[in-house]
């Protein structure tokens, strides 16, 4: 269910940018997208954490993968602020370290589809680490700590 949420909300967000949505409806969208994103994490780690089969978690895989491919979609310029963001403006002064680090997550995704459709618990477990490493790499440059 988060996995066809995240879909959806990338789908949306994908399309807005292209019909011009306002900066403020980016945010939003980027922020659920964000949230349904972390959400598909916390459960492929609980199902890591508990032993559970992980082939479930190929569509999650993809959706990530899909996602950190639109990232960079979702902060076009006058998105800096409002709704609370976190965006650093180094996000828009290095864009392409930003694109960089976006592409490094939908790159670490691809593998963890692979050990998800495979079945291989251990991999999926090692390569969840590279998503997640990805993940704070882009974090620590580019969103603000609370």
């Amino acid at each position: 269910m988060l996995i066809g949420a995240l879909c959806a909300a990338t789908a949306l967000g994908a399309g807005a940018t292209r019909a011009q949505t306002p900066a403020q409806d980016i945010i939003l969208i980027r922020q659920a997208g964000m949230a349904l994103q972390q959400g598909v994490i916390d459960a492929m780690v609980a199902a890591v954490k508990s032993g559970a089969d992980v082939k479930t978690f190929k569509g999650g895989a993809d959706a990530i993968g899909f996602w950190a491919e639109q990232i960079p979609l979702m902060f076009p310029p006058g998105s800096e602020k409002g709704h609370d963001t976190r965006a650093k403006p180094e996000i828009w002064s290095d864009f392409a370290g930003f694109t960089k680090d976006a592409k490094a997550l939908a790159d670490a995704a691809g593998p963890l589809k692979q050990a998800a459709e495979a079945g291989d618990g251990a991999a999926f477990a090692s390569q969840l680490k590279t998503v997640g490493d990805a993940c704070v790499a882009c974090h620590r440059s580019y969103r603000q700590r609370r």
